[in-house]
């Protein structure tokens, strides 16, 4: 009974781990963009208004200082951080077949697609906010300092800003995988089965509940390596200090 419990449950920690692996190969590059797109300084009104011969009015002085991609791009950073990821996931995956009749995940591994793409979009925005922080926080006098010394504005955020900052995102960056690993257990919200929803089987056809407490082995063996390769990392750029 042991095996086949652990063989079962060997099967739904195969499903979480590839949530989990897709979600960072795609959240995290994807994270950067929208950091990106949250500071941008596009004003693509700002010439136009500021250089009519008429002298421009309240209105139109703030409408030269909007900066449409970072006010959009921050309107769905906030939307997408302040509901919950379980809601996001139901949208994605029911939305399409509810709203429009055509359920675009009807295939294969239709339910996994969806998944993934609402777990990415979801970690993309909270891996944008501490990207944005890590950027911000590398003192303006290095990058200006790099500009002295005549590099171009590439090479000071690959050279100057992007190594600092991968110092100062390692932290709250491995926080929020640590709590990705425990997230993915919302798969099983859309039928996907995965560690939980796997113990849980268990308890509802043989009425037994210590499958269910052995995930929990599962999810302490991948957070602990989870936690000594962040450790390894950080000590490797304690270089830095």
């Amino acid at each position: 009974m042991f095996w086949t419990v652990t063989l079962s449950l060997l099967k739904g920690f195969g499903a979480a781990t590839e949530l989990f692996f897709l979600t960072l190969l795609l959240g995290l590059p994807l994270g950067l963009v929208v950091a990106f797109g949250s500071m941008s300084k596009f004003q693509p009104f700002r010439r136009w208004i500021l250089y009519r011969k008429k002298a421009p009015g309240k209105f139109l002085q703030a409408l030269a200082q909007l900066r449409p991609i970072s006010a959009l791009t921050n309107i769905i950073v906030w939307i997408i951080r302040g509901t919950p990821l379980m809601l996001q996931i139901i949208i994605i995956f029911y939305g399409p077949g509810l709203w429009f009749d055509n359920n675009i995940w009807a295939f294969g591994n239709g339910r996994m697609a969806a998944c993934t793409l609402a777990f990415v979009i979801n970690y993309a925005c909270y891996f944008s906010v501490i990207y944005r922080g890590g950027i911000e926080g590398v003192p303006v006098g290095q990058r200006e300092a790099g500009e002295v010394l005549g590099m171009t504005k590439r090479q000071i955020f690959f050279k100057v800003t992007l190594l600092q900052m991968v110092k100062r995102v390692v932290p709250p960056l491995s926080n929020e995988i640590i709590t990705l690993v425990k997230d993915t257990s919302l798969a099983r919200i859309i039928a996907i089965t995965e560690l939980i929803k796997a113990g849980e089987a268990y308890m509802k056809s043989n009425g037994i509940t210590w499958p269910l407490f052995y995930t929990a082995v599962f999810y302490l063996i991948f957070v602990g390596i989870l936690t000594l390769l962040f450790n390894f990392v950080e000590r490797k750029l304690s270089y830095f200090r």
